[in-house]
């Protein structure tokens, strides 16, 4: 195909999802310098491509549009784009890249359910949910692209979001070396346990480190985090007062990030920040953080067992049924995981270790 000019990619899902999804953008961007390349996420999802040097536009629809913001988003992209492409295998955002590109592609679920979507697509590939990683799933459409892969997971700030987090900073004192600590997910199945996360802290400090907290606007993330914080002599507690783009430029600057399976983890890792990754009965081989500077071409991670590579460490919970791939121990997300809470601070205080003296 000719270079196109007008590039869509559509990601509508989680936040972590839009970040894994920049490898391909940077791809396509280094391919085809010259063409114009806009994002269609959900509202809400935003702020993580809002500094992305590669993308010329965010469009954001509702996760549940009414008829009438469905209309106006069809309005807006129908055949604007020379190229299409849906990182998404379900229905809507197929449609979105059908509709959306003169050219377009996507990945489908190859089974009876799902084939008729190849029908809306020039060209798909296999959407594999068990063992390719996210990134190289999403690649596979440079692939299809004869386009080469770009592996660079992009978290990106401009000058104003340096600016406030050098203002923040600034008004805590702060001028220690620091350790940034990611205490709450959106989900309870992905959490650690409260004296965990104390005696973490506490090594950390007894280190030298100084303790910086980020955290969603979200009231019950805020009350959480202060909750902890109040037990954490000397914190500083950003919670609520940084976007995406400025927790990216903080998270560079830390000499260690512990937190665990959300995206401000994947943003670490991305980074090259020294990076303890918490996780439970998420899969690692679909969706560990992908290490500054790996270029594939296999999945980074193992489904089963702690690891190490490049920047990461990734402590599993120490259960046997870890990573069971389900949402918590009762199935579902308000629920917790054994394998989390009984996962002891030593583990990961024997990984800060090692990443801070560099022995590992």
């Amino acid at each position: 195909m000719m270079p196109p000019r007008r590039v869509l990619v559509v990601v509508t899902r989680r936040i972590g999802d839009v970040l894994l999804a920049t490898p391909l953008i940077r791809s396509l961007q280094r391919a085809w310098p010259q063409a114009c390349i806009d994002a269609l996420v959900f509202a809400g999802t935003e702020d993580m491509l809002g500094a992305n040097p590669d993308v010329r536009r965010v469009i954001t629809i509702a996760e549940r549009p009414t008829l009438g913001e469905h209309l106006a988003l069809l309005a807006r992209i129908a055949r604007r784009y020379d190229l299409a492409l849906s990182l998404v295998p379900s229905d809507r955002p197929t449609w979105y890249a059908a509709i959306a590109g003169r050219w377009c592609a996507g990945l489908v679920v190859d089974t009876p359910q799902h084939r008729w979507k190849k029908w809306l697509l020039n060209r798909w590939a296999a959407f594999d949910n068990l063992k390719m990683h996210t990134v190289l799933m999403n690649l596979k459409l440079a692939e299809l692209l004869n386009v080469p892969p770009c592996h660079e997971v992009v978290a990106a700030w401009d000058a104003a979001d340096e600016s406030h987090v050098n203002a923040l900073l600034a008004a805590h004192a702060s001028n220690r070396p620091f350790a940034v600590l990611h205490l709450y997910p959106k989900f309870n199945y992905k959490m650690w346990r409260d004296d965990a996360w104390l005696g973490c802290a506490r090594w950390l400090a007894a280190r030298g480190l100084a303790l910086v907290l980020t955290g969603s606007p979200d009231a019950i993330e805020r009350a959480y985090v202060a909750r902890l914080a109040a037990a954490m002599p000397g914190a500083i507690n950003l919670t609520g007062q940084l976007t995406l783009a400025q927790a990216a430029c903080l998270i560079a600057r830390a000499q260690l990030y512990v937190g665990p399976d959300t995206a401000l983890t994947h943003m670490a890792a991305c980074l090259g920040v020294p990076t303890i990754a918490l996780y439970g009965p998420t899969d690692p081989v679909k969706w560990g953080p992908w290490p500054r500077q790996h270029a594939g071409p296999g999945n980074p991670w193992r489904r089963v067992g702690s690891q190490a590579l490049g920047n990461v460490r990734l402590i599993q919970g120490v259960q046997a049924c870890a990573p069971c791939l389900k949402e918590g121990c009762d199935r579902h997300v308000a629920s917790f995981s054994d394998c989390l809470l009984e996962l002891p601070a030593s583990r990961v205080i024997a990984a800060a270790e090692s990443l801070l003296s560099g022995t590992g």
